[in-house]
């Protein structure tokens, strides 16, 4: 990476523009054309520097519902219970801990009833019964910008 792409690294993790051409836009900010911040992008993608580009959005403000949940999933049964979590739509994060609850994911889903019949579903289809839903009484959010 060179300071091109941590300008653009800069830029893109809280302000990427809310226009119908951001990279044109993203490129004035940094100095560079559209065509090169695209290509700039793509390449960090492809390497792995960043995984995506996209809003955030809070689903509780759009009346969904969201809940952290626990589970303690066996070795054996890892990968197929791992890959049964990510292939709900409304998982956003899924993540093994050094815990007893070793796998951890969030789920967001339009109510909680919903929530529960997936989890349910998710614990009939994989064996995994020891599965717990923590939805948030108190949202707090830290925003982060990394220093690049």
């Amino acid at each position: 990476m060179d300071e091109k792409d941590k300008a653009i690294l800069r830029e893109v993790q809280s302000r990427l523009p809310i226009a119908e051409r951001p990279f044109l836009e993203l490129g004035r900010a940094v100095g560079l054309g559209e065509g090169e911040v695209i290509e700039r992008l793509a390449a960090m993608k492809r390497s792995g520097v960043i995984r995506r580009i996209g809003g955030n959005f809070n689903s509780a403000s759009l009346g969904f519902a969201a809940t952290l949940c626990g589970a303690k999933v066996a070795p054996e049964k890892l990968d197929a219970f791992v890959a049964a979590v990510n292939a709900h739509h409304g998982v956003t994060h899924n993540y093994l801990r050094s815990h007893e609850f070793n796998v951890w994911f969030t789920f967001i889903a339009e109510d909680m009833a919903q929530i529960d019949e997936h989890l349910a579903r998710l614990a009939e289809q994989t064996g995994v019964d020891d599965i717990c839903s923590m939805p948030a009484l108190e949202m707090f959010k830290i925003k982060v910008d990394f220093p690049i």
